[in-house]
């Protein structure tokens, strides 16, 4: 883990999570939401101030990129500001190794429709908007890929289901299915068909459970030691 970024959505941005991580020689970027009210707000008015004001005298790092995909065009830009350009944030001293706030403004473009998202993360990272972005850019790149397929393939954001664990229990399974599907390899078709197939034929669903065995055999039965 030494030397890694670890990137985390606001569901586990904690204060005793900086202080792990930091023992482990790795940094961290946290998503800053309501979770955190007080926090949020302070944040959030801030960069808002800041924004209009032009983040004149204050020393900032800005970076800006256009990507396409699924059809759509996303414009981003990412502010990242020092601490020490703030004055002291809520709770300040429990986010252990905290160096700089950022700001992320996205405006995705689908067909005639038009939004603005803008978040904000809490880094041990040094202020580099350009280094934050690309990071940023790929913790997205890995939940908006899985998401996704999970979507295409099982429906997920149409499930109803709430009550006490069972959202997670699926959520496990739909990812443990996913991963079968697309180990399977024998069929070239999406795996939105070949999980129709598997429910439609026995000998195919034996078929992607099969490929699940053999992935997991020729792992184990790699040697410890070269």
């Amino acid at each position: 883990m030494a030397g890694c970024i670890i990137t985390i959505d606001a569901m586990g941005t904690q204060t005793a999570i900086p202080s792990q991580i930091l023992n482990a020689k790795a940094d961290y970027v946290l998503a800053l939401k309501g979770n955190h009210p007080k926090l949020y707000g302070q944040v959030k008015n801030w960069f808002e101030q800041q924004l209009y004001q032009g983040f004149k005298g204050i020393i900032h790092s800005y970076d800006k990129r256009v990507e396409k995909g699924h059809h759509r065009t996303e414009k981003r830009q990412f502010w990242c500001v020092p601490i020490s350009q703030q004055q002291t944030l809520h709770n300040q001293d429990n986010w252990v190794g905290l160096k700089c706030l950022v700001m992320i403004v996205r405006v995705p473009h689908l067909w005639n429709q038009t939004t603005r998202e803008v978040q904000f993360s809490l880094t041990s990272l040094n202020c580099d908007s350009h280094n934050l972005g690309q990071v940023i850019r790929l913790h997205w790149g890995v939940e908006n890929g899985l998401h996704w397929s999970l979507d295409v393939t099982f429906c997920e954001d149409a499930c109803h289901v709430r009550t006490g664990h069972e959202p997670q229990n699926l959520a496990l399974l739909r990812r443990i299915a996913l991963n079968a599907l697309n180990l399977e390899q024998s069929l070239k078709r999406s795996n939105r068909q070949k999980s129709n197939g598997a429910a439609m034929d026995n000998n195919y669903m034996l078929t992607v459970l099969s490929a699940c065995l053999s992935q997991h055999y020729d792992e184990t039965s790699q040697p410890a030691f070269q």
